[in-house]
């Protein structure tokens, strides 16, 4: 989150570039015009690729297949749909999920570790997804008319990036809309009480379309403005509860209607078998590793399922407790030994800890039983490499790929297993990858050429074009 001032920067020029038409050039502000759908994809689509190179994304497969499948079977209830919807998760501990024109959807993990089932989590997606098919920004862009195009881009940084949480982004998103002179038009900007009302109708309709419970919506509300946290200086209000207006008078309103609806809606029952498990890699894996081990450590022994044992041992790892790790991991597999995501978590734990005959066994029963798992995957082609298996490791980590297309870290691990195995080219082409996904485009450039000094198929020369085509999309100036 340290870097957040830097995104809003970085977002204000991107978003200044796709805002502002060639033929706009020398009068530098928005026409009065509509905004396309076109003009949203694009949007979006620089917006999702920021966020993806500055903010930590959740790339386990496990727990963004949950989430994607959630969005979709949402959309399905919504369609037809302006947009094709993407998501994806982003490891912060806020109470939020937002979405940005064209479609993209961002849920965070502090909201998946919140819930206490899946309509409550499914009931923020759709509410979210109510301002997507009612293309709300949109809305509130052509309201403005013609206004500067980095008073746009600014207001939109603060209202999206500003939701991260803690006084740092707040107060570099209120510095951005102030240095864009935009404060004005930020009132514009943010959805107004119409778009909220708007967003929680149409919302309700796809969640019960979608076989939820509709209580879930107005529940995950309420568990929004009962868990307010603060800044230190006390001055700002929690993120969703700023960027989305009149929840309470918006709970009211949701209640009320549900109470019109069927009985049996409200006898929906979730299967949350699902949720339990990626809670339990959220809070083992990405909360505080104090806070994760007081929760553990106050469930009663007599309590203690194989996944508590898991997610204990993952949190013992964290906090270098290596032996007690080993101990809670063991009991977990003694009560689940054939569960893919016991297995996967501790064949992960006894790789880092070097018990190799371990992690092969535990990870390859993972993968057997999901062959989806992107994680598995990358830690079996690991321990592959690490034993010279080359074709083994090389294939394993490009299925990864095939799940994770752009995860800088696969690219790494790819490259220096196609690198040391003798295919110089290949390897040099991974690791470019690698460096332009982590965002540093001068190394990405490095690698090609070394690439290119090995280039000695017509195959090999597409995909250095491609390469190229990557490179220069990350680096041009959009008119």
């Amino acid at each position: 989150m340290k870097r957040l001032p830097i995104i809003l920067t970085i977002f204000i020029i991107c978003m200044t570039l796709v805002l502002t038409p060639a033929t706009m050039a020398h009068a530098g502000i928005l026409p009065e015009k509509q905004v396309t759908i076109r003009d949203e994809n694009e949007m979006g689509r620089k917006f999702d690729k920021l966020i993806r190179l500055q903010m930590p994304m959740v790339g386990d497969t496990l727990i963004t297949d949950y989430i994607e499948g959630l969005v979709q079977r949402i959309v399905a209830a919504k369609r037809p749909m302006p947009f094709h919807v993407k998501s994806a998760v982003i490891a912060n501990s806020a109470l939020n999920a937002f979405a940005t024109p064209g479609g993209f959807i961002y849920v965070f993990t502090g909201l998946i570790q919140a819930v206490e089932n899946e309509s409550q989590l499914a009931g923020v997606i759709a509410h979210e997804l109510g301002h997507v098919s009612q293309r709300h920004m949109a809305s509130r862009i052509e309201k403005q008319g013609k206004v500067g195009m980095l008073t746009i881009a600014g207001v939109l940084a603060g209202a999206f990036l500003g939701i991260a949480g803690g006084s740092g982004s707040g107060k570099a998103a209120q510095a951005i809309i102030l240095g864009s002179q935009g404060m004005g038009t930020a009132a514009m900007l943010q959805y107004s009480q119409e778009d909220e009302n708007e967003a929680d109708h149409v919302g309700m309709n796809s969640l019960v379309k979608a076989g939820f419970n509709p209580e879930g919506m107005p529940q995950t509300f309420e568990l929004m403005l009962k868990n307010r946290w603060f800044t230190s200086s006390s001055s700002e209000m929690p993120a969703y509860l700023s960027t989305h207006p009149g929840l309470a008078e918006r709970i009211d309103y949701l209640n009320g209607r549900i109470k019109r609806m069927p009985e049996s809606f409200l006898d929906r029952k979730d299967d949350n078998t699902t949720l339990v498990k990626v809670q339990a890699l959220v809070r083992s894996k990405m909360s505080p590793e104090t806070t994760a081990l007081a929760y553990y450590q106050n469930i009663a022994p007599s309590k203690y399922t194989a996944l508590d044992y898991m997610a204990l041992g993952n949190v013992q790892a964290r906090l270098k407790n290596m032996d007690q790790a080993a101990v809670a991991f063991s009991k977990a597999l003694a009560m689940e030994h054939q569960d893919p995501l016991i297995a996967r978590e501790a064949g992960i734990f006894y790789f880092k800890a070097d018990r190799k005959a371990e992690a092969f066994r535990y990870l390859q029963l993972a993968v057997i039983k999901n062959k989806h798992d992107a994680l598995a995957l990358f830690y079996l082609a690991r321990m592959q490499a690490e034993a010279d298996q080359y074709d083994r490791a090389a294939s394993n980590m490009r299925k990864v790929l095939e799940l994770v297309p752009e995860d800088p870290e696969v690219h790494h691990h790819l490259g220096m297993i196609l690198g040391e195995s003798g295919d110089a080219f290949s390897g040099n082409l991974h690791l470019a990858y690698a460096a332009i996904y982590s965002g540093d485009i001068a190394k990405g450039r490095y690698h090609a050429k070394q690439a290119k000094t090995e280039a000695k198929t017509d195959a090999q020369e597409q995909q250095l074009k491609d390469l190229e085509s990557v490179i220069n999309e990350r680096t041009k100036k959009d008119n």
